[in-house]
């Protein structure tokens, strides 16, 4: 790379002859001056000669330098990595449970490690708890909490909506991982090697099980202490300790910022921590051949500690669910992965899947039941495959691929443990009064709506606006089978109703039908049978949609005040006129008066050939308007109940102000200071939901099954966040 001596002179007489034709007028009549300038010339190449030996010099001082630098040989006594210059991004996202007792230690302790492998890494925790918030808080910007994901009743995550959000966020690499697993510093190691692959990628790790780990992190986050304040090798001290664990759901998954999909199709609406999902997830990878799957377990040391555990986020009163009684949410996800996908689960082997391994300081990529390594370990060199090449069959390289092998066949059949599919009919060990117990607020008030299969849709977008509005107080009464099923799946707090009619209409239950009569009469039985268990109730139908929590002004009317909606389109006049009162939105507390009024009801509408709307406002207001009171009021003289006309502007029905026609529906009812619209005054299942979806008042993904958290509020946010 450096020039030749006689290239050297050769360049110094080419100068030297430039110079003499420049200055050819000049040496003619300053011949004497002929010996300056060949000395000149004589410098000049001295001086090129001592550039080029310094410049050799320098250089072999500074890659004998280089190979003399202290290097550690322990990665794991040093946690900090040695160099992050050319570290990818990379995000972990987890689902932590609050940051209370010993498990908010151990997610705590786990959290650190993982921000001490590298300053470029960032964790997203899937959590709507306050714990959560103040944790990330003590380690600023590199901690971020995403609370706008899916979640069930009893607060677990569901996994696709997890995988969903984590697309808002800019890395080049993704990791999802249990929140109680030590990563060590092997992982951004093997995750630097992915990260050059040529192809799109995912890996999975399976943990080692460490039911005693008595070691903690340094102030500084670099060095494992144990009790006596000394640093320790975890691997050295762990290595007899820890069990393979590929079992259970605890494994860690990642993959490349790339340009292709994971999986074809649709990621099923799992569960997260119950089982299934990341195998599922492996196996539809491995199964679509979009990207190149691998197993890293040998290549990156991930330790669970301790046993895994039922995940709960702590917002609800879930710690009064048994763990017999949480089995539903396993069956659910083998029933999903049996449903959705290539093939069902046990039949998934994973033996033939490429391994990367670390062999004498060196990455291969290699199918250990065959001894083949994949050219991806040839990428700088010519692209290969074959039986193991000689300049990898060192001793140190054959003993290591040996040990694999054994730790492999231990693990045999591990993925097919315990993975039969679950009968077709999904069992749900809640009963009314145990739901009533788990979602109830603290002044035990619920929201209940009923829904049948025609409208499971609209039920969904329903629960979403709920869901982003964080009312977690809400029961679904299912009118049939399907209902029931569906909502299960979606981790609603579900219960059916025994005496509910059959043969629902799928498109002709709409207002004024028959079918629409008899279901309707379904509601004011079930508001009854709960305010006689003690809870107050604010019925809802699903085509109300909700701007903001009515729930502070309907508890402020006092006892004995039934608040209902008017359904009166007139913009002026009284709005308690006869049958105006609307069954659809109403709020009743749980008091004498108010449940000897609702039997009243109930026994009207039981023996009338009209829906239950009829029933309330006769029964409540008399016939006629009898016993109205006002404008907006109406007293049962029976029991004494006042019932309240809702103010429309707050709560209009369909026909109030034409806000359904108009252009920006959702900027008229916040001009208006609407609490909720409903969506009646419309014939027709199709017409209803057609209106609601183009005005934009539409908060479900029917065919991801997820909701609409808002996702471009939600990049702008995440941006802010990394900025700061």
């Amino acid at each position: 790379m450096f020039p030749q001596s006689g290239d050297l002179l050769k360049s110094a007489s080419v100068i030297s002859g430039e110079e003499h034709v420049v200055n050819y007028s000049i040496v003619k009549w300053m011949h004497d001056e002929e010996e300056i300038k060949m000395g000149a010339l004589q410098a000049l190449q001295i001086g090129l000669w001592s550039v080029w030996v310094s410049g050799i010099l320098l250089i072999a001082i500074s890659l004998y330098a280089t190979q003399r630098l202290p290097l550690s040989k322990n990665p794991n006594f040093n946690h900090g990595s040695s160099s992050d210059l050319d570290t990818p991004k990379i995000t972990i996202f987890t689902a932590p449970t609050p940051f209370t007792g010993s498990l908010g230690t151990k997610q705590s302790l786990a959290i650190r490690s993982w921000l001490a492998l590298s300053p470029q890494i960032t964790v997203i925790l899937f959590s709507q708890h306050p714990s959560a918030a103040s944790f990330a808080t003590s380690l600023r910007s590199r901690v971020l909490v995403e609370p706008d994901i899916d979640f069930t009743f009893l607060g677990v995550p569901f996994f696709h909506s997890m995988v969903a959000r984590s697309r808002a966020f800019t890395s080049d690499i993704y990791v999802f991982v249990d929140t109680e697993t030590i990563l060590l510093p092997e992982f951004v190691l093997a995750l630097n090697y992915a990260h050059e692959l040529d192809n799109d990628w995912l890996l999975f790790a399976s943990p080692r099980n460490v039911s005693n780990f008595p070691f903690y992190l340094d102030e500084d986050g670099k060095y494992w202490l144990k009790e006596d304040g000394k640093r320790k090798h975890l691997q050295d001290t762990l290595g007899a300790s820890w069990q393979w664990n590929c079992c259970e759901g605890r494994m860690m998954i990642a993959w490349n910022n790339g340009e292709l999909p994971l999986h074809h199709g649709v990621l099923p609406p799992f569960l997260y921590g119950r089982g299934v999902h990341n195998h599922w997830l492996i196996n539809e990878a491995l199964s679509s051949g979009l990207r190149f799957v691998f197993d890293a377990s040998w290549a990156i040391s991930i330790l669970a500690l301790g046993n895994s555990r039922p995940w709960s986020n702590g917002l609800v009163k879930s710690s009064t669910v048994s763990d017999i009684e949480k089995g539903w949410e396993y069956d659910g996800n083998s029933h999903l992965a049996a449903l959705y996908g290539s093939s069902s689960l046990h039949e998934s082997n994973y033996s033939g899947v490429m391994k990367l391994l670390k062999c004498d300081g060196h990455y291969l990529l290699i199918n250990t039941t065959e001894d083949i390594l994949h050219p991806y370990a040839y990428k700088r060199m010519s692209l290969w495959k074959g039986s193991i090449a000689k300049c990898w069959k060192s001793k140190k390289t054959l003993v290591c691929v040996s040990g694999t092998k054994k730790s492999q066949n231990r693990m045999s059949g591990c993925f097919l443990r315990d993975r039969l599919v679950p009968p077709k009919t999904l069992k749900f060990p809640f009963s009314l009064e145990s739901l009533l117990s788990i979602t109830a607020d603290k002044n035990k008030t619920v929201v209940l709506t009923v829904a049948g299969y025609s409208y499971k849709d609209m039920l969904m977008s329903w629960v979403c606006r709920l869901r982003l509005l964080r009312i977690t107080n809400f029961l679904v009464c299912a009118l049939d089978y399907e209902t029931y099923q569906f909502s299960i799946m979606q981790g609603l707090p579900v219960f059916n109703d025994p005496s509910a009619p059959s043969n629902i209409s799928f498109n002709d239950c709409h207002f004024g039908t028959k079918c629409f009569q008899r279901v309707t009469k379904v509601k004011s039985r079930m508001v009854l049978k709960i305010l006689k268990l003690g809870y107050n109730v604010l019925l809802s139908d699903v085509d109300v949609y909700w701007f903001r929590n009515p729930l502070p002004l309907l508890s402020s009317f006092g006892p004995a005040i039934l608040a209902a909606q008017s359904d009166e389109y007139n913009q002026t006049g009284p709005i308690n006129l006869p049958r105006r009162l609307n069954s659809g939105f109403y709020f009743a507390r749980s008091d004498g008066p108010t449940i000897a009024a609702m039997e009243k009801v109930a026994r009207h509408a039981a023996t009338s050939g009209l829906s239950e709307q009829p029933s309330f406002y006769d029964t409540l207001c008399g016939e006629g308007g009898s016993t109205r009171k006002g404008d907006n009021r109406c007293v049962e003289p029976e029991t004494n109940l006042t019932i309240h006309f809702l103010d429309r502007n707050l709560f209009p029905n369909g026909a109030y102000l034409g806000i359904w026609e108009r252009k920006n529906v959702k900027a008229a009812c916040k001009k208006l200071g609407c609490l909720v619209l409903h969506n009646n005054w419309i014939s027709g299942r199709m017409k209803k939901l057609e209106r609601q979806v183009l005005s934009g008042l539409w908060d479900y993904d029917i065919s991801t099954r997820m909701c609409l958290m808002c996702l471009m509020c939600s990049e702008n946010k995440l941006t802010r966040n990394f900025e700061t």
